[in-house]
């Protein structure tokens, strides 16, 4: 990170600097060609050596310098205004340069920090799985009484961590995709169904039903893209909530979108994590939870890339002792008895 703002400071003052000397040379340009013409303009007010040659009274010498002085002092009053009027674009261009740099680099430092706040949360994850790969092995290569079992017990725990490190690295691709899933009709009630079989031994080991009626709502959205997303949500929703409870998915038609809620009975979110439920590895103040929970914190920023990328919205809430809701709103289709899920 400290390589982020070193990086902002030294391009701040790069750009600011290129700015205000843009400025300055317009200022001084515009300066040259405002005191040329003011100048040309006070001498065509001159009256020619002609006139004052026909003068009759012998004050032509007089009246001459008279005009010359006057000429010079013009001169010299312009001059004088022209550098205040350019102290002052100096001064005011310079915190407007400033302000222009700060503005152009914002998203640059953001995606910056973004991007370096996500190298050292992808550096951390991945050194869990590896490290417990590494102790285990050195410590069985280690014993010389490794029996068959053992080592069938360490294969197993190898591929357990192997698993974990497989499913962050798919993680973390479905982040760095950038194109957008081609949109369809799809009915909600294929999408929750869908969401329903996946995580449906998850909630029956952990007691937990997911309650859902049936509607006629459909969708512009993308069939695999909506199911997975649904299934974060629930997947999520089983982790934090107690035994013997239940998951509440309902879809509802607003206006010209139908929001498809998903709500538990759990522990909750706090409201200064709501803002960051989001972010990736990001993952909620377990303290709070009875039961660790499994997972690396990308999820739900999948979720939010995907609800994007179809160009709905995704927001969460959480009621005080009341579990927390998901909501995703997307485009309302169509409505139709029944919308063939693609194979």
């Amino acid at each position: 990170m400290d390589n982020v703002f070193s990086f902002v400071r030294s391009a701040t003052t790069r750009l600011t600097t290129s700015y205000l000397l843009v400025i300055m040379i317009m200022s001084l340009g515009f300066s040259a060609i405002f005191y040329n013409a003011s100048i040309g303009e006070l001498e065509r007010q001159m009256p020619s050596r002609s006139l004052l040659g026909r003068m009759n009274d012998g004050n032509d010498a007089i009246v001459s310098q008279f005009f010359e002085d006057r000429l010079s002092e013009g001169r010299s009053h312009l001059l004088l205004n022209l550098l205040g009027l350019n102290i002052l674009t100096l001064l005011g261009g310079a915190g407007l340069s400033y302000v222009l740099a700060r503005r152009t680099l914002m998203p640059i430092e953001k995606a910056m920090e973004s991007q370096s706040r996500f190298t050292l949360d992808a550096s951390h994850e991945l050194r869990t799985p590896l490290t417990a790969i590494q102790v285990e092995n050195e410590v069985a290569l280690r014993s010389k009484q490794l029996t068959v079992e053992r080592a069938r017990e360490l294969l197993a725990s190898n591929v357990e961590e192997v698993a974990k490190l497989r499913g962050l690295a798919d993680g973390l691709l479905r982040l760095a995709r950038d194109e957008a899933p081609p949109r369809e009709l799809v009915a909600v009630n294929d999408i929750v169904e869908e969401a329903k079989h996946r995580v449906a031994q998850q909630a029956a080991d952990r007691c937990v039903t997911v309650e859902y009626t049936e509607n006629k709502l459909a969708v512009i959205a993308e069939m695999t893209a909506m199911a997975q997303v649904v299934t974060i949500l629930l997947d999520n929703a089983i982790k934090y909530s107690a035994a013997d409870t239940s998951i509440t998915v309902e879809a509802v038609r607003q206006g010209s979108m139908v929001a498809l809620s998903v709500a538990d009975h759990g522990v909750g979110i706090q409201p200064e994590e709501l803002d960051r439920i989001f972010d990736r590895f990001y993952r909620a103040d377990q303290s709070r939870s009875r039961q660790h929970v499994e997972g690396y914190g990308l999820g739900l920023s999948i979720a939010h890339k995907l609800v994007t990328q179809l160009g709905g919205t995704i927001t969460a809430t959480s009621p005080p002792d009341q579990g927390a809701i998901f909501t995703v709103k997307l485009p309302l289709g169509k409505q139709a008895k029944k919308v063939t899920t693609p194979a």
